[in-house]
């Protein structure tokens, strides 16, 4: 923490679509935090930073920036095939953290990661599941926890793109992990937060290729429905899809013995209604960063109020570890054909 400001400085590590999302929030939209350092590999992506963001220094390697002494905390925004290495790396080098999700797209390296993290209790380690800082979604838990629809026992979420045509996912799948880490868990870990977090004891999945034919090689489909058990009889049901006409569809339902709840089952862009030929209808919100915009942003702000005055935020490394055993478990039963216990 700045000695002068009391302002925790933070590097941007990753500066692709999301990172540079990530990087302008916390340079100009997170009271409490400046924005020191920014790193990438990529030139492009550094001269973006250089200008766009308030003069931050700029480096090629993360080893250097972790070095840096100025920096209080560092912003994954990285391969997910980075992440579990990044982290251990940063809490190493006394850097409080927050990455992107998944924590791992290997379990074993999920495990890894607790486990290194309980060496370093003083420092914040936060997976980036930003729906548990959307404030649909918060207001949804808040309900649900002041028994407003009885006792939940069933979620139905799902998390669908709108298509892309340039070929992005297949580009993207051999390093992805697959529809079901890569999309799916956001729903997972909605799933288990809104039900009271308990464990998952077997999941089936099946899927389909409906319009990217390149995803086969890779073991992936572009659309694909899941069920999950819970201890104490709760379910959950997912649907993934990277082919939706409409926008980004992303919504979940939560079932309770006194009543149900939906959050964002209308993903309308705005307010606006539109009265035609074809009907009545509302625009979609086209992209996952225009539906959860103020959730990314939400979520900057009390990681960083978190660092600075303690106290959890969001999603904890076992939550994320969870998250990555479910999804995992969903892969292996889309490529077998079987159910999977856990």
């Amino acid at each position: 923490m700045s000695a002068d400001t009391g302002r925790l400085r933070l590097g941007v590590v990753g500066l692709g679509r999301l990172g540079k999302r990530h990087a302008e929030n916390l340079a100009y939209r997170v009271p409490g935090a400046s924005l020191v350092a920014a790193c990438s590999p990529v030139d492009e992506e550094r001269a973006w930073a250089r200008e766009a963001l308030p003069e931050p220094r700029l480096y090629s390697d993360y080893a250097e920036l972790l070095a840096d002494r100025e920096v209080d905390a560092v912003w994954l925004v990285t391969p997910s095939s980075l992440h579990a290495q990044q982290i251990i790396d940063a809490l190493q080098a006394g850097k409080h953290v927050f990455c992107e999700k998944p924590l791992s797209l290997d379990l074993a390296e999920c495990e890894r990661v607790l486990a290194e993290a309980a060496r370093y209790p003083h420092l914040q380690a936060t997976i980036g599941f930003m729906r548990r800082f959307d404030p649909s979604y918060r207001d949804a838990f808040d309900k649900i926890a002041a028994g407003a629809i009885g006792r939940p026992f069933l979620v139905r979420s799902q998390t669908t793109d709108q298509n892309d045509t340039d070929g992005f996912f297949v580009r993207f799948a051999a390093t992805s992990g697959g529809i079901f880490l890569d999309c799916t868990v956001h729903d997972i870990d909605v799933a288990r937060w809104l039900l009271g977090k308990p464990r998952a004891t077997r999941v089936f999945a099946a899927g389909a290729v409906a319009l990217h034919e390149g995803l086969r090689e890779f073991g992936d489909v572009d659309n694909g429905v899941a069920i999950c058990e819970f201890e104490g009889g709760k379910l959950a049901v997912f649907y993934a899809s990277r082919t939706q006409a409409h926008g980004n569809d992303s919504h979940s339902e939560v079932i309770g013995t006194a009543g149900a709840l939906t959050i964002g089952r209308n993903p309308a862009v705005n307010r606006v209604e539109i009265y035609d030929r074809s009907g009545i209808r509302n625009e979609c919100t086209p992209t996952f960063f225009d539906r959860f915009e103020e959730a990314f942003l939400v979520e900057a702000r009390e990681f960083v109020a978190a660092v600075r005055g303690g106290g959890a935020c969001g999603a904890s490394l076992a939550d994320a570890v969870e998250a990555t055993r479910i999804g995992s478990a969903l892969r292996e039963s889309l490529l077998s054909g079987r159910a999977v216990v856990l």
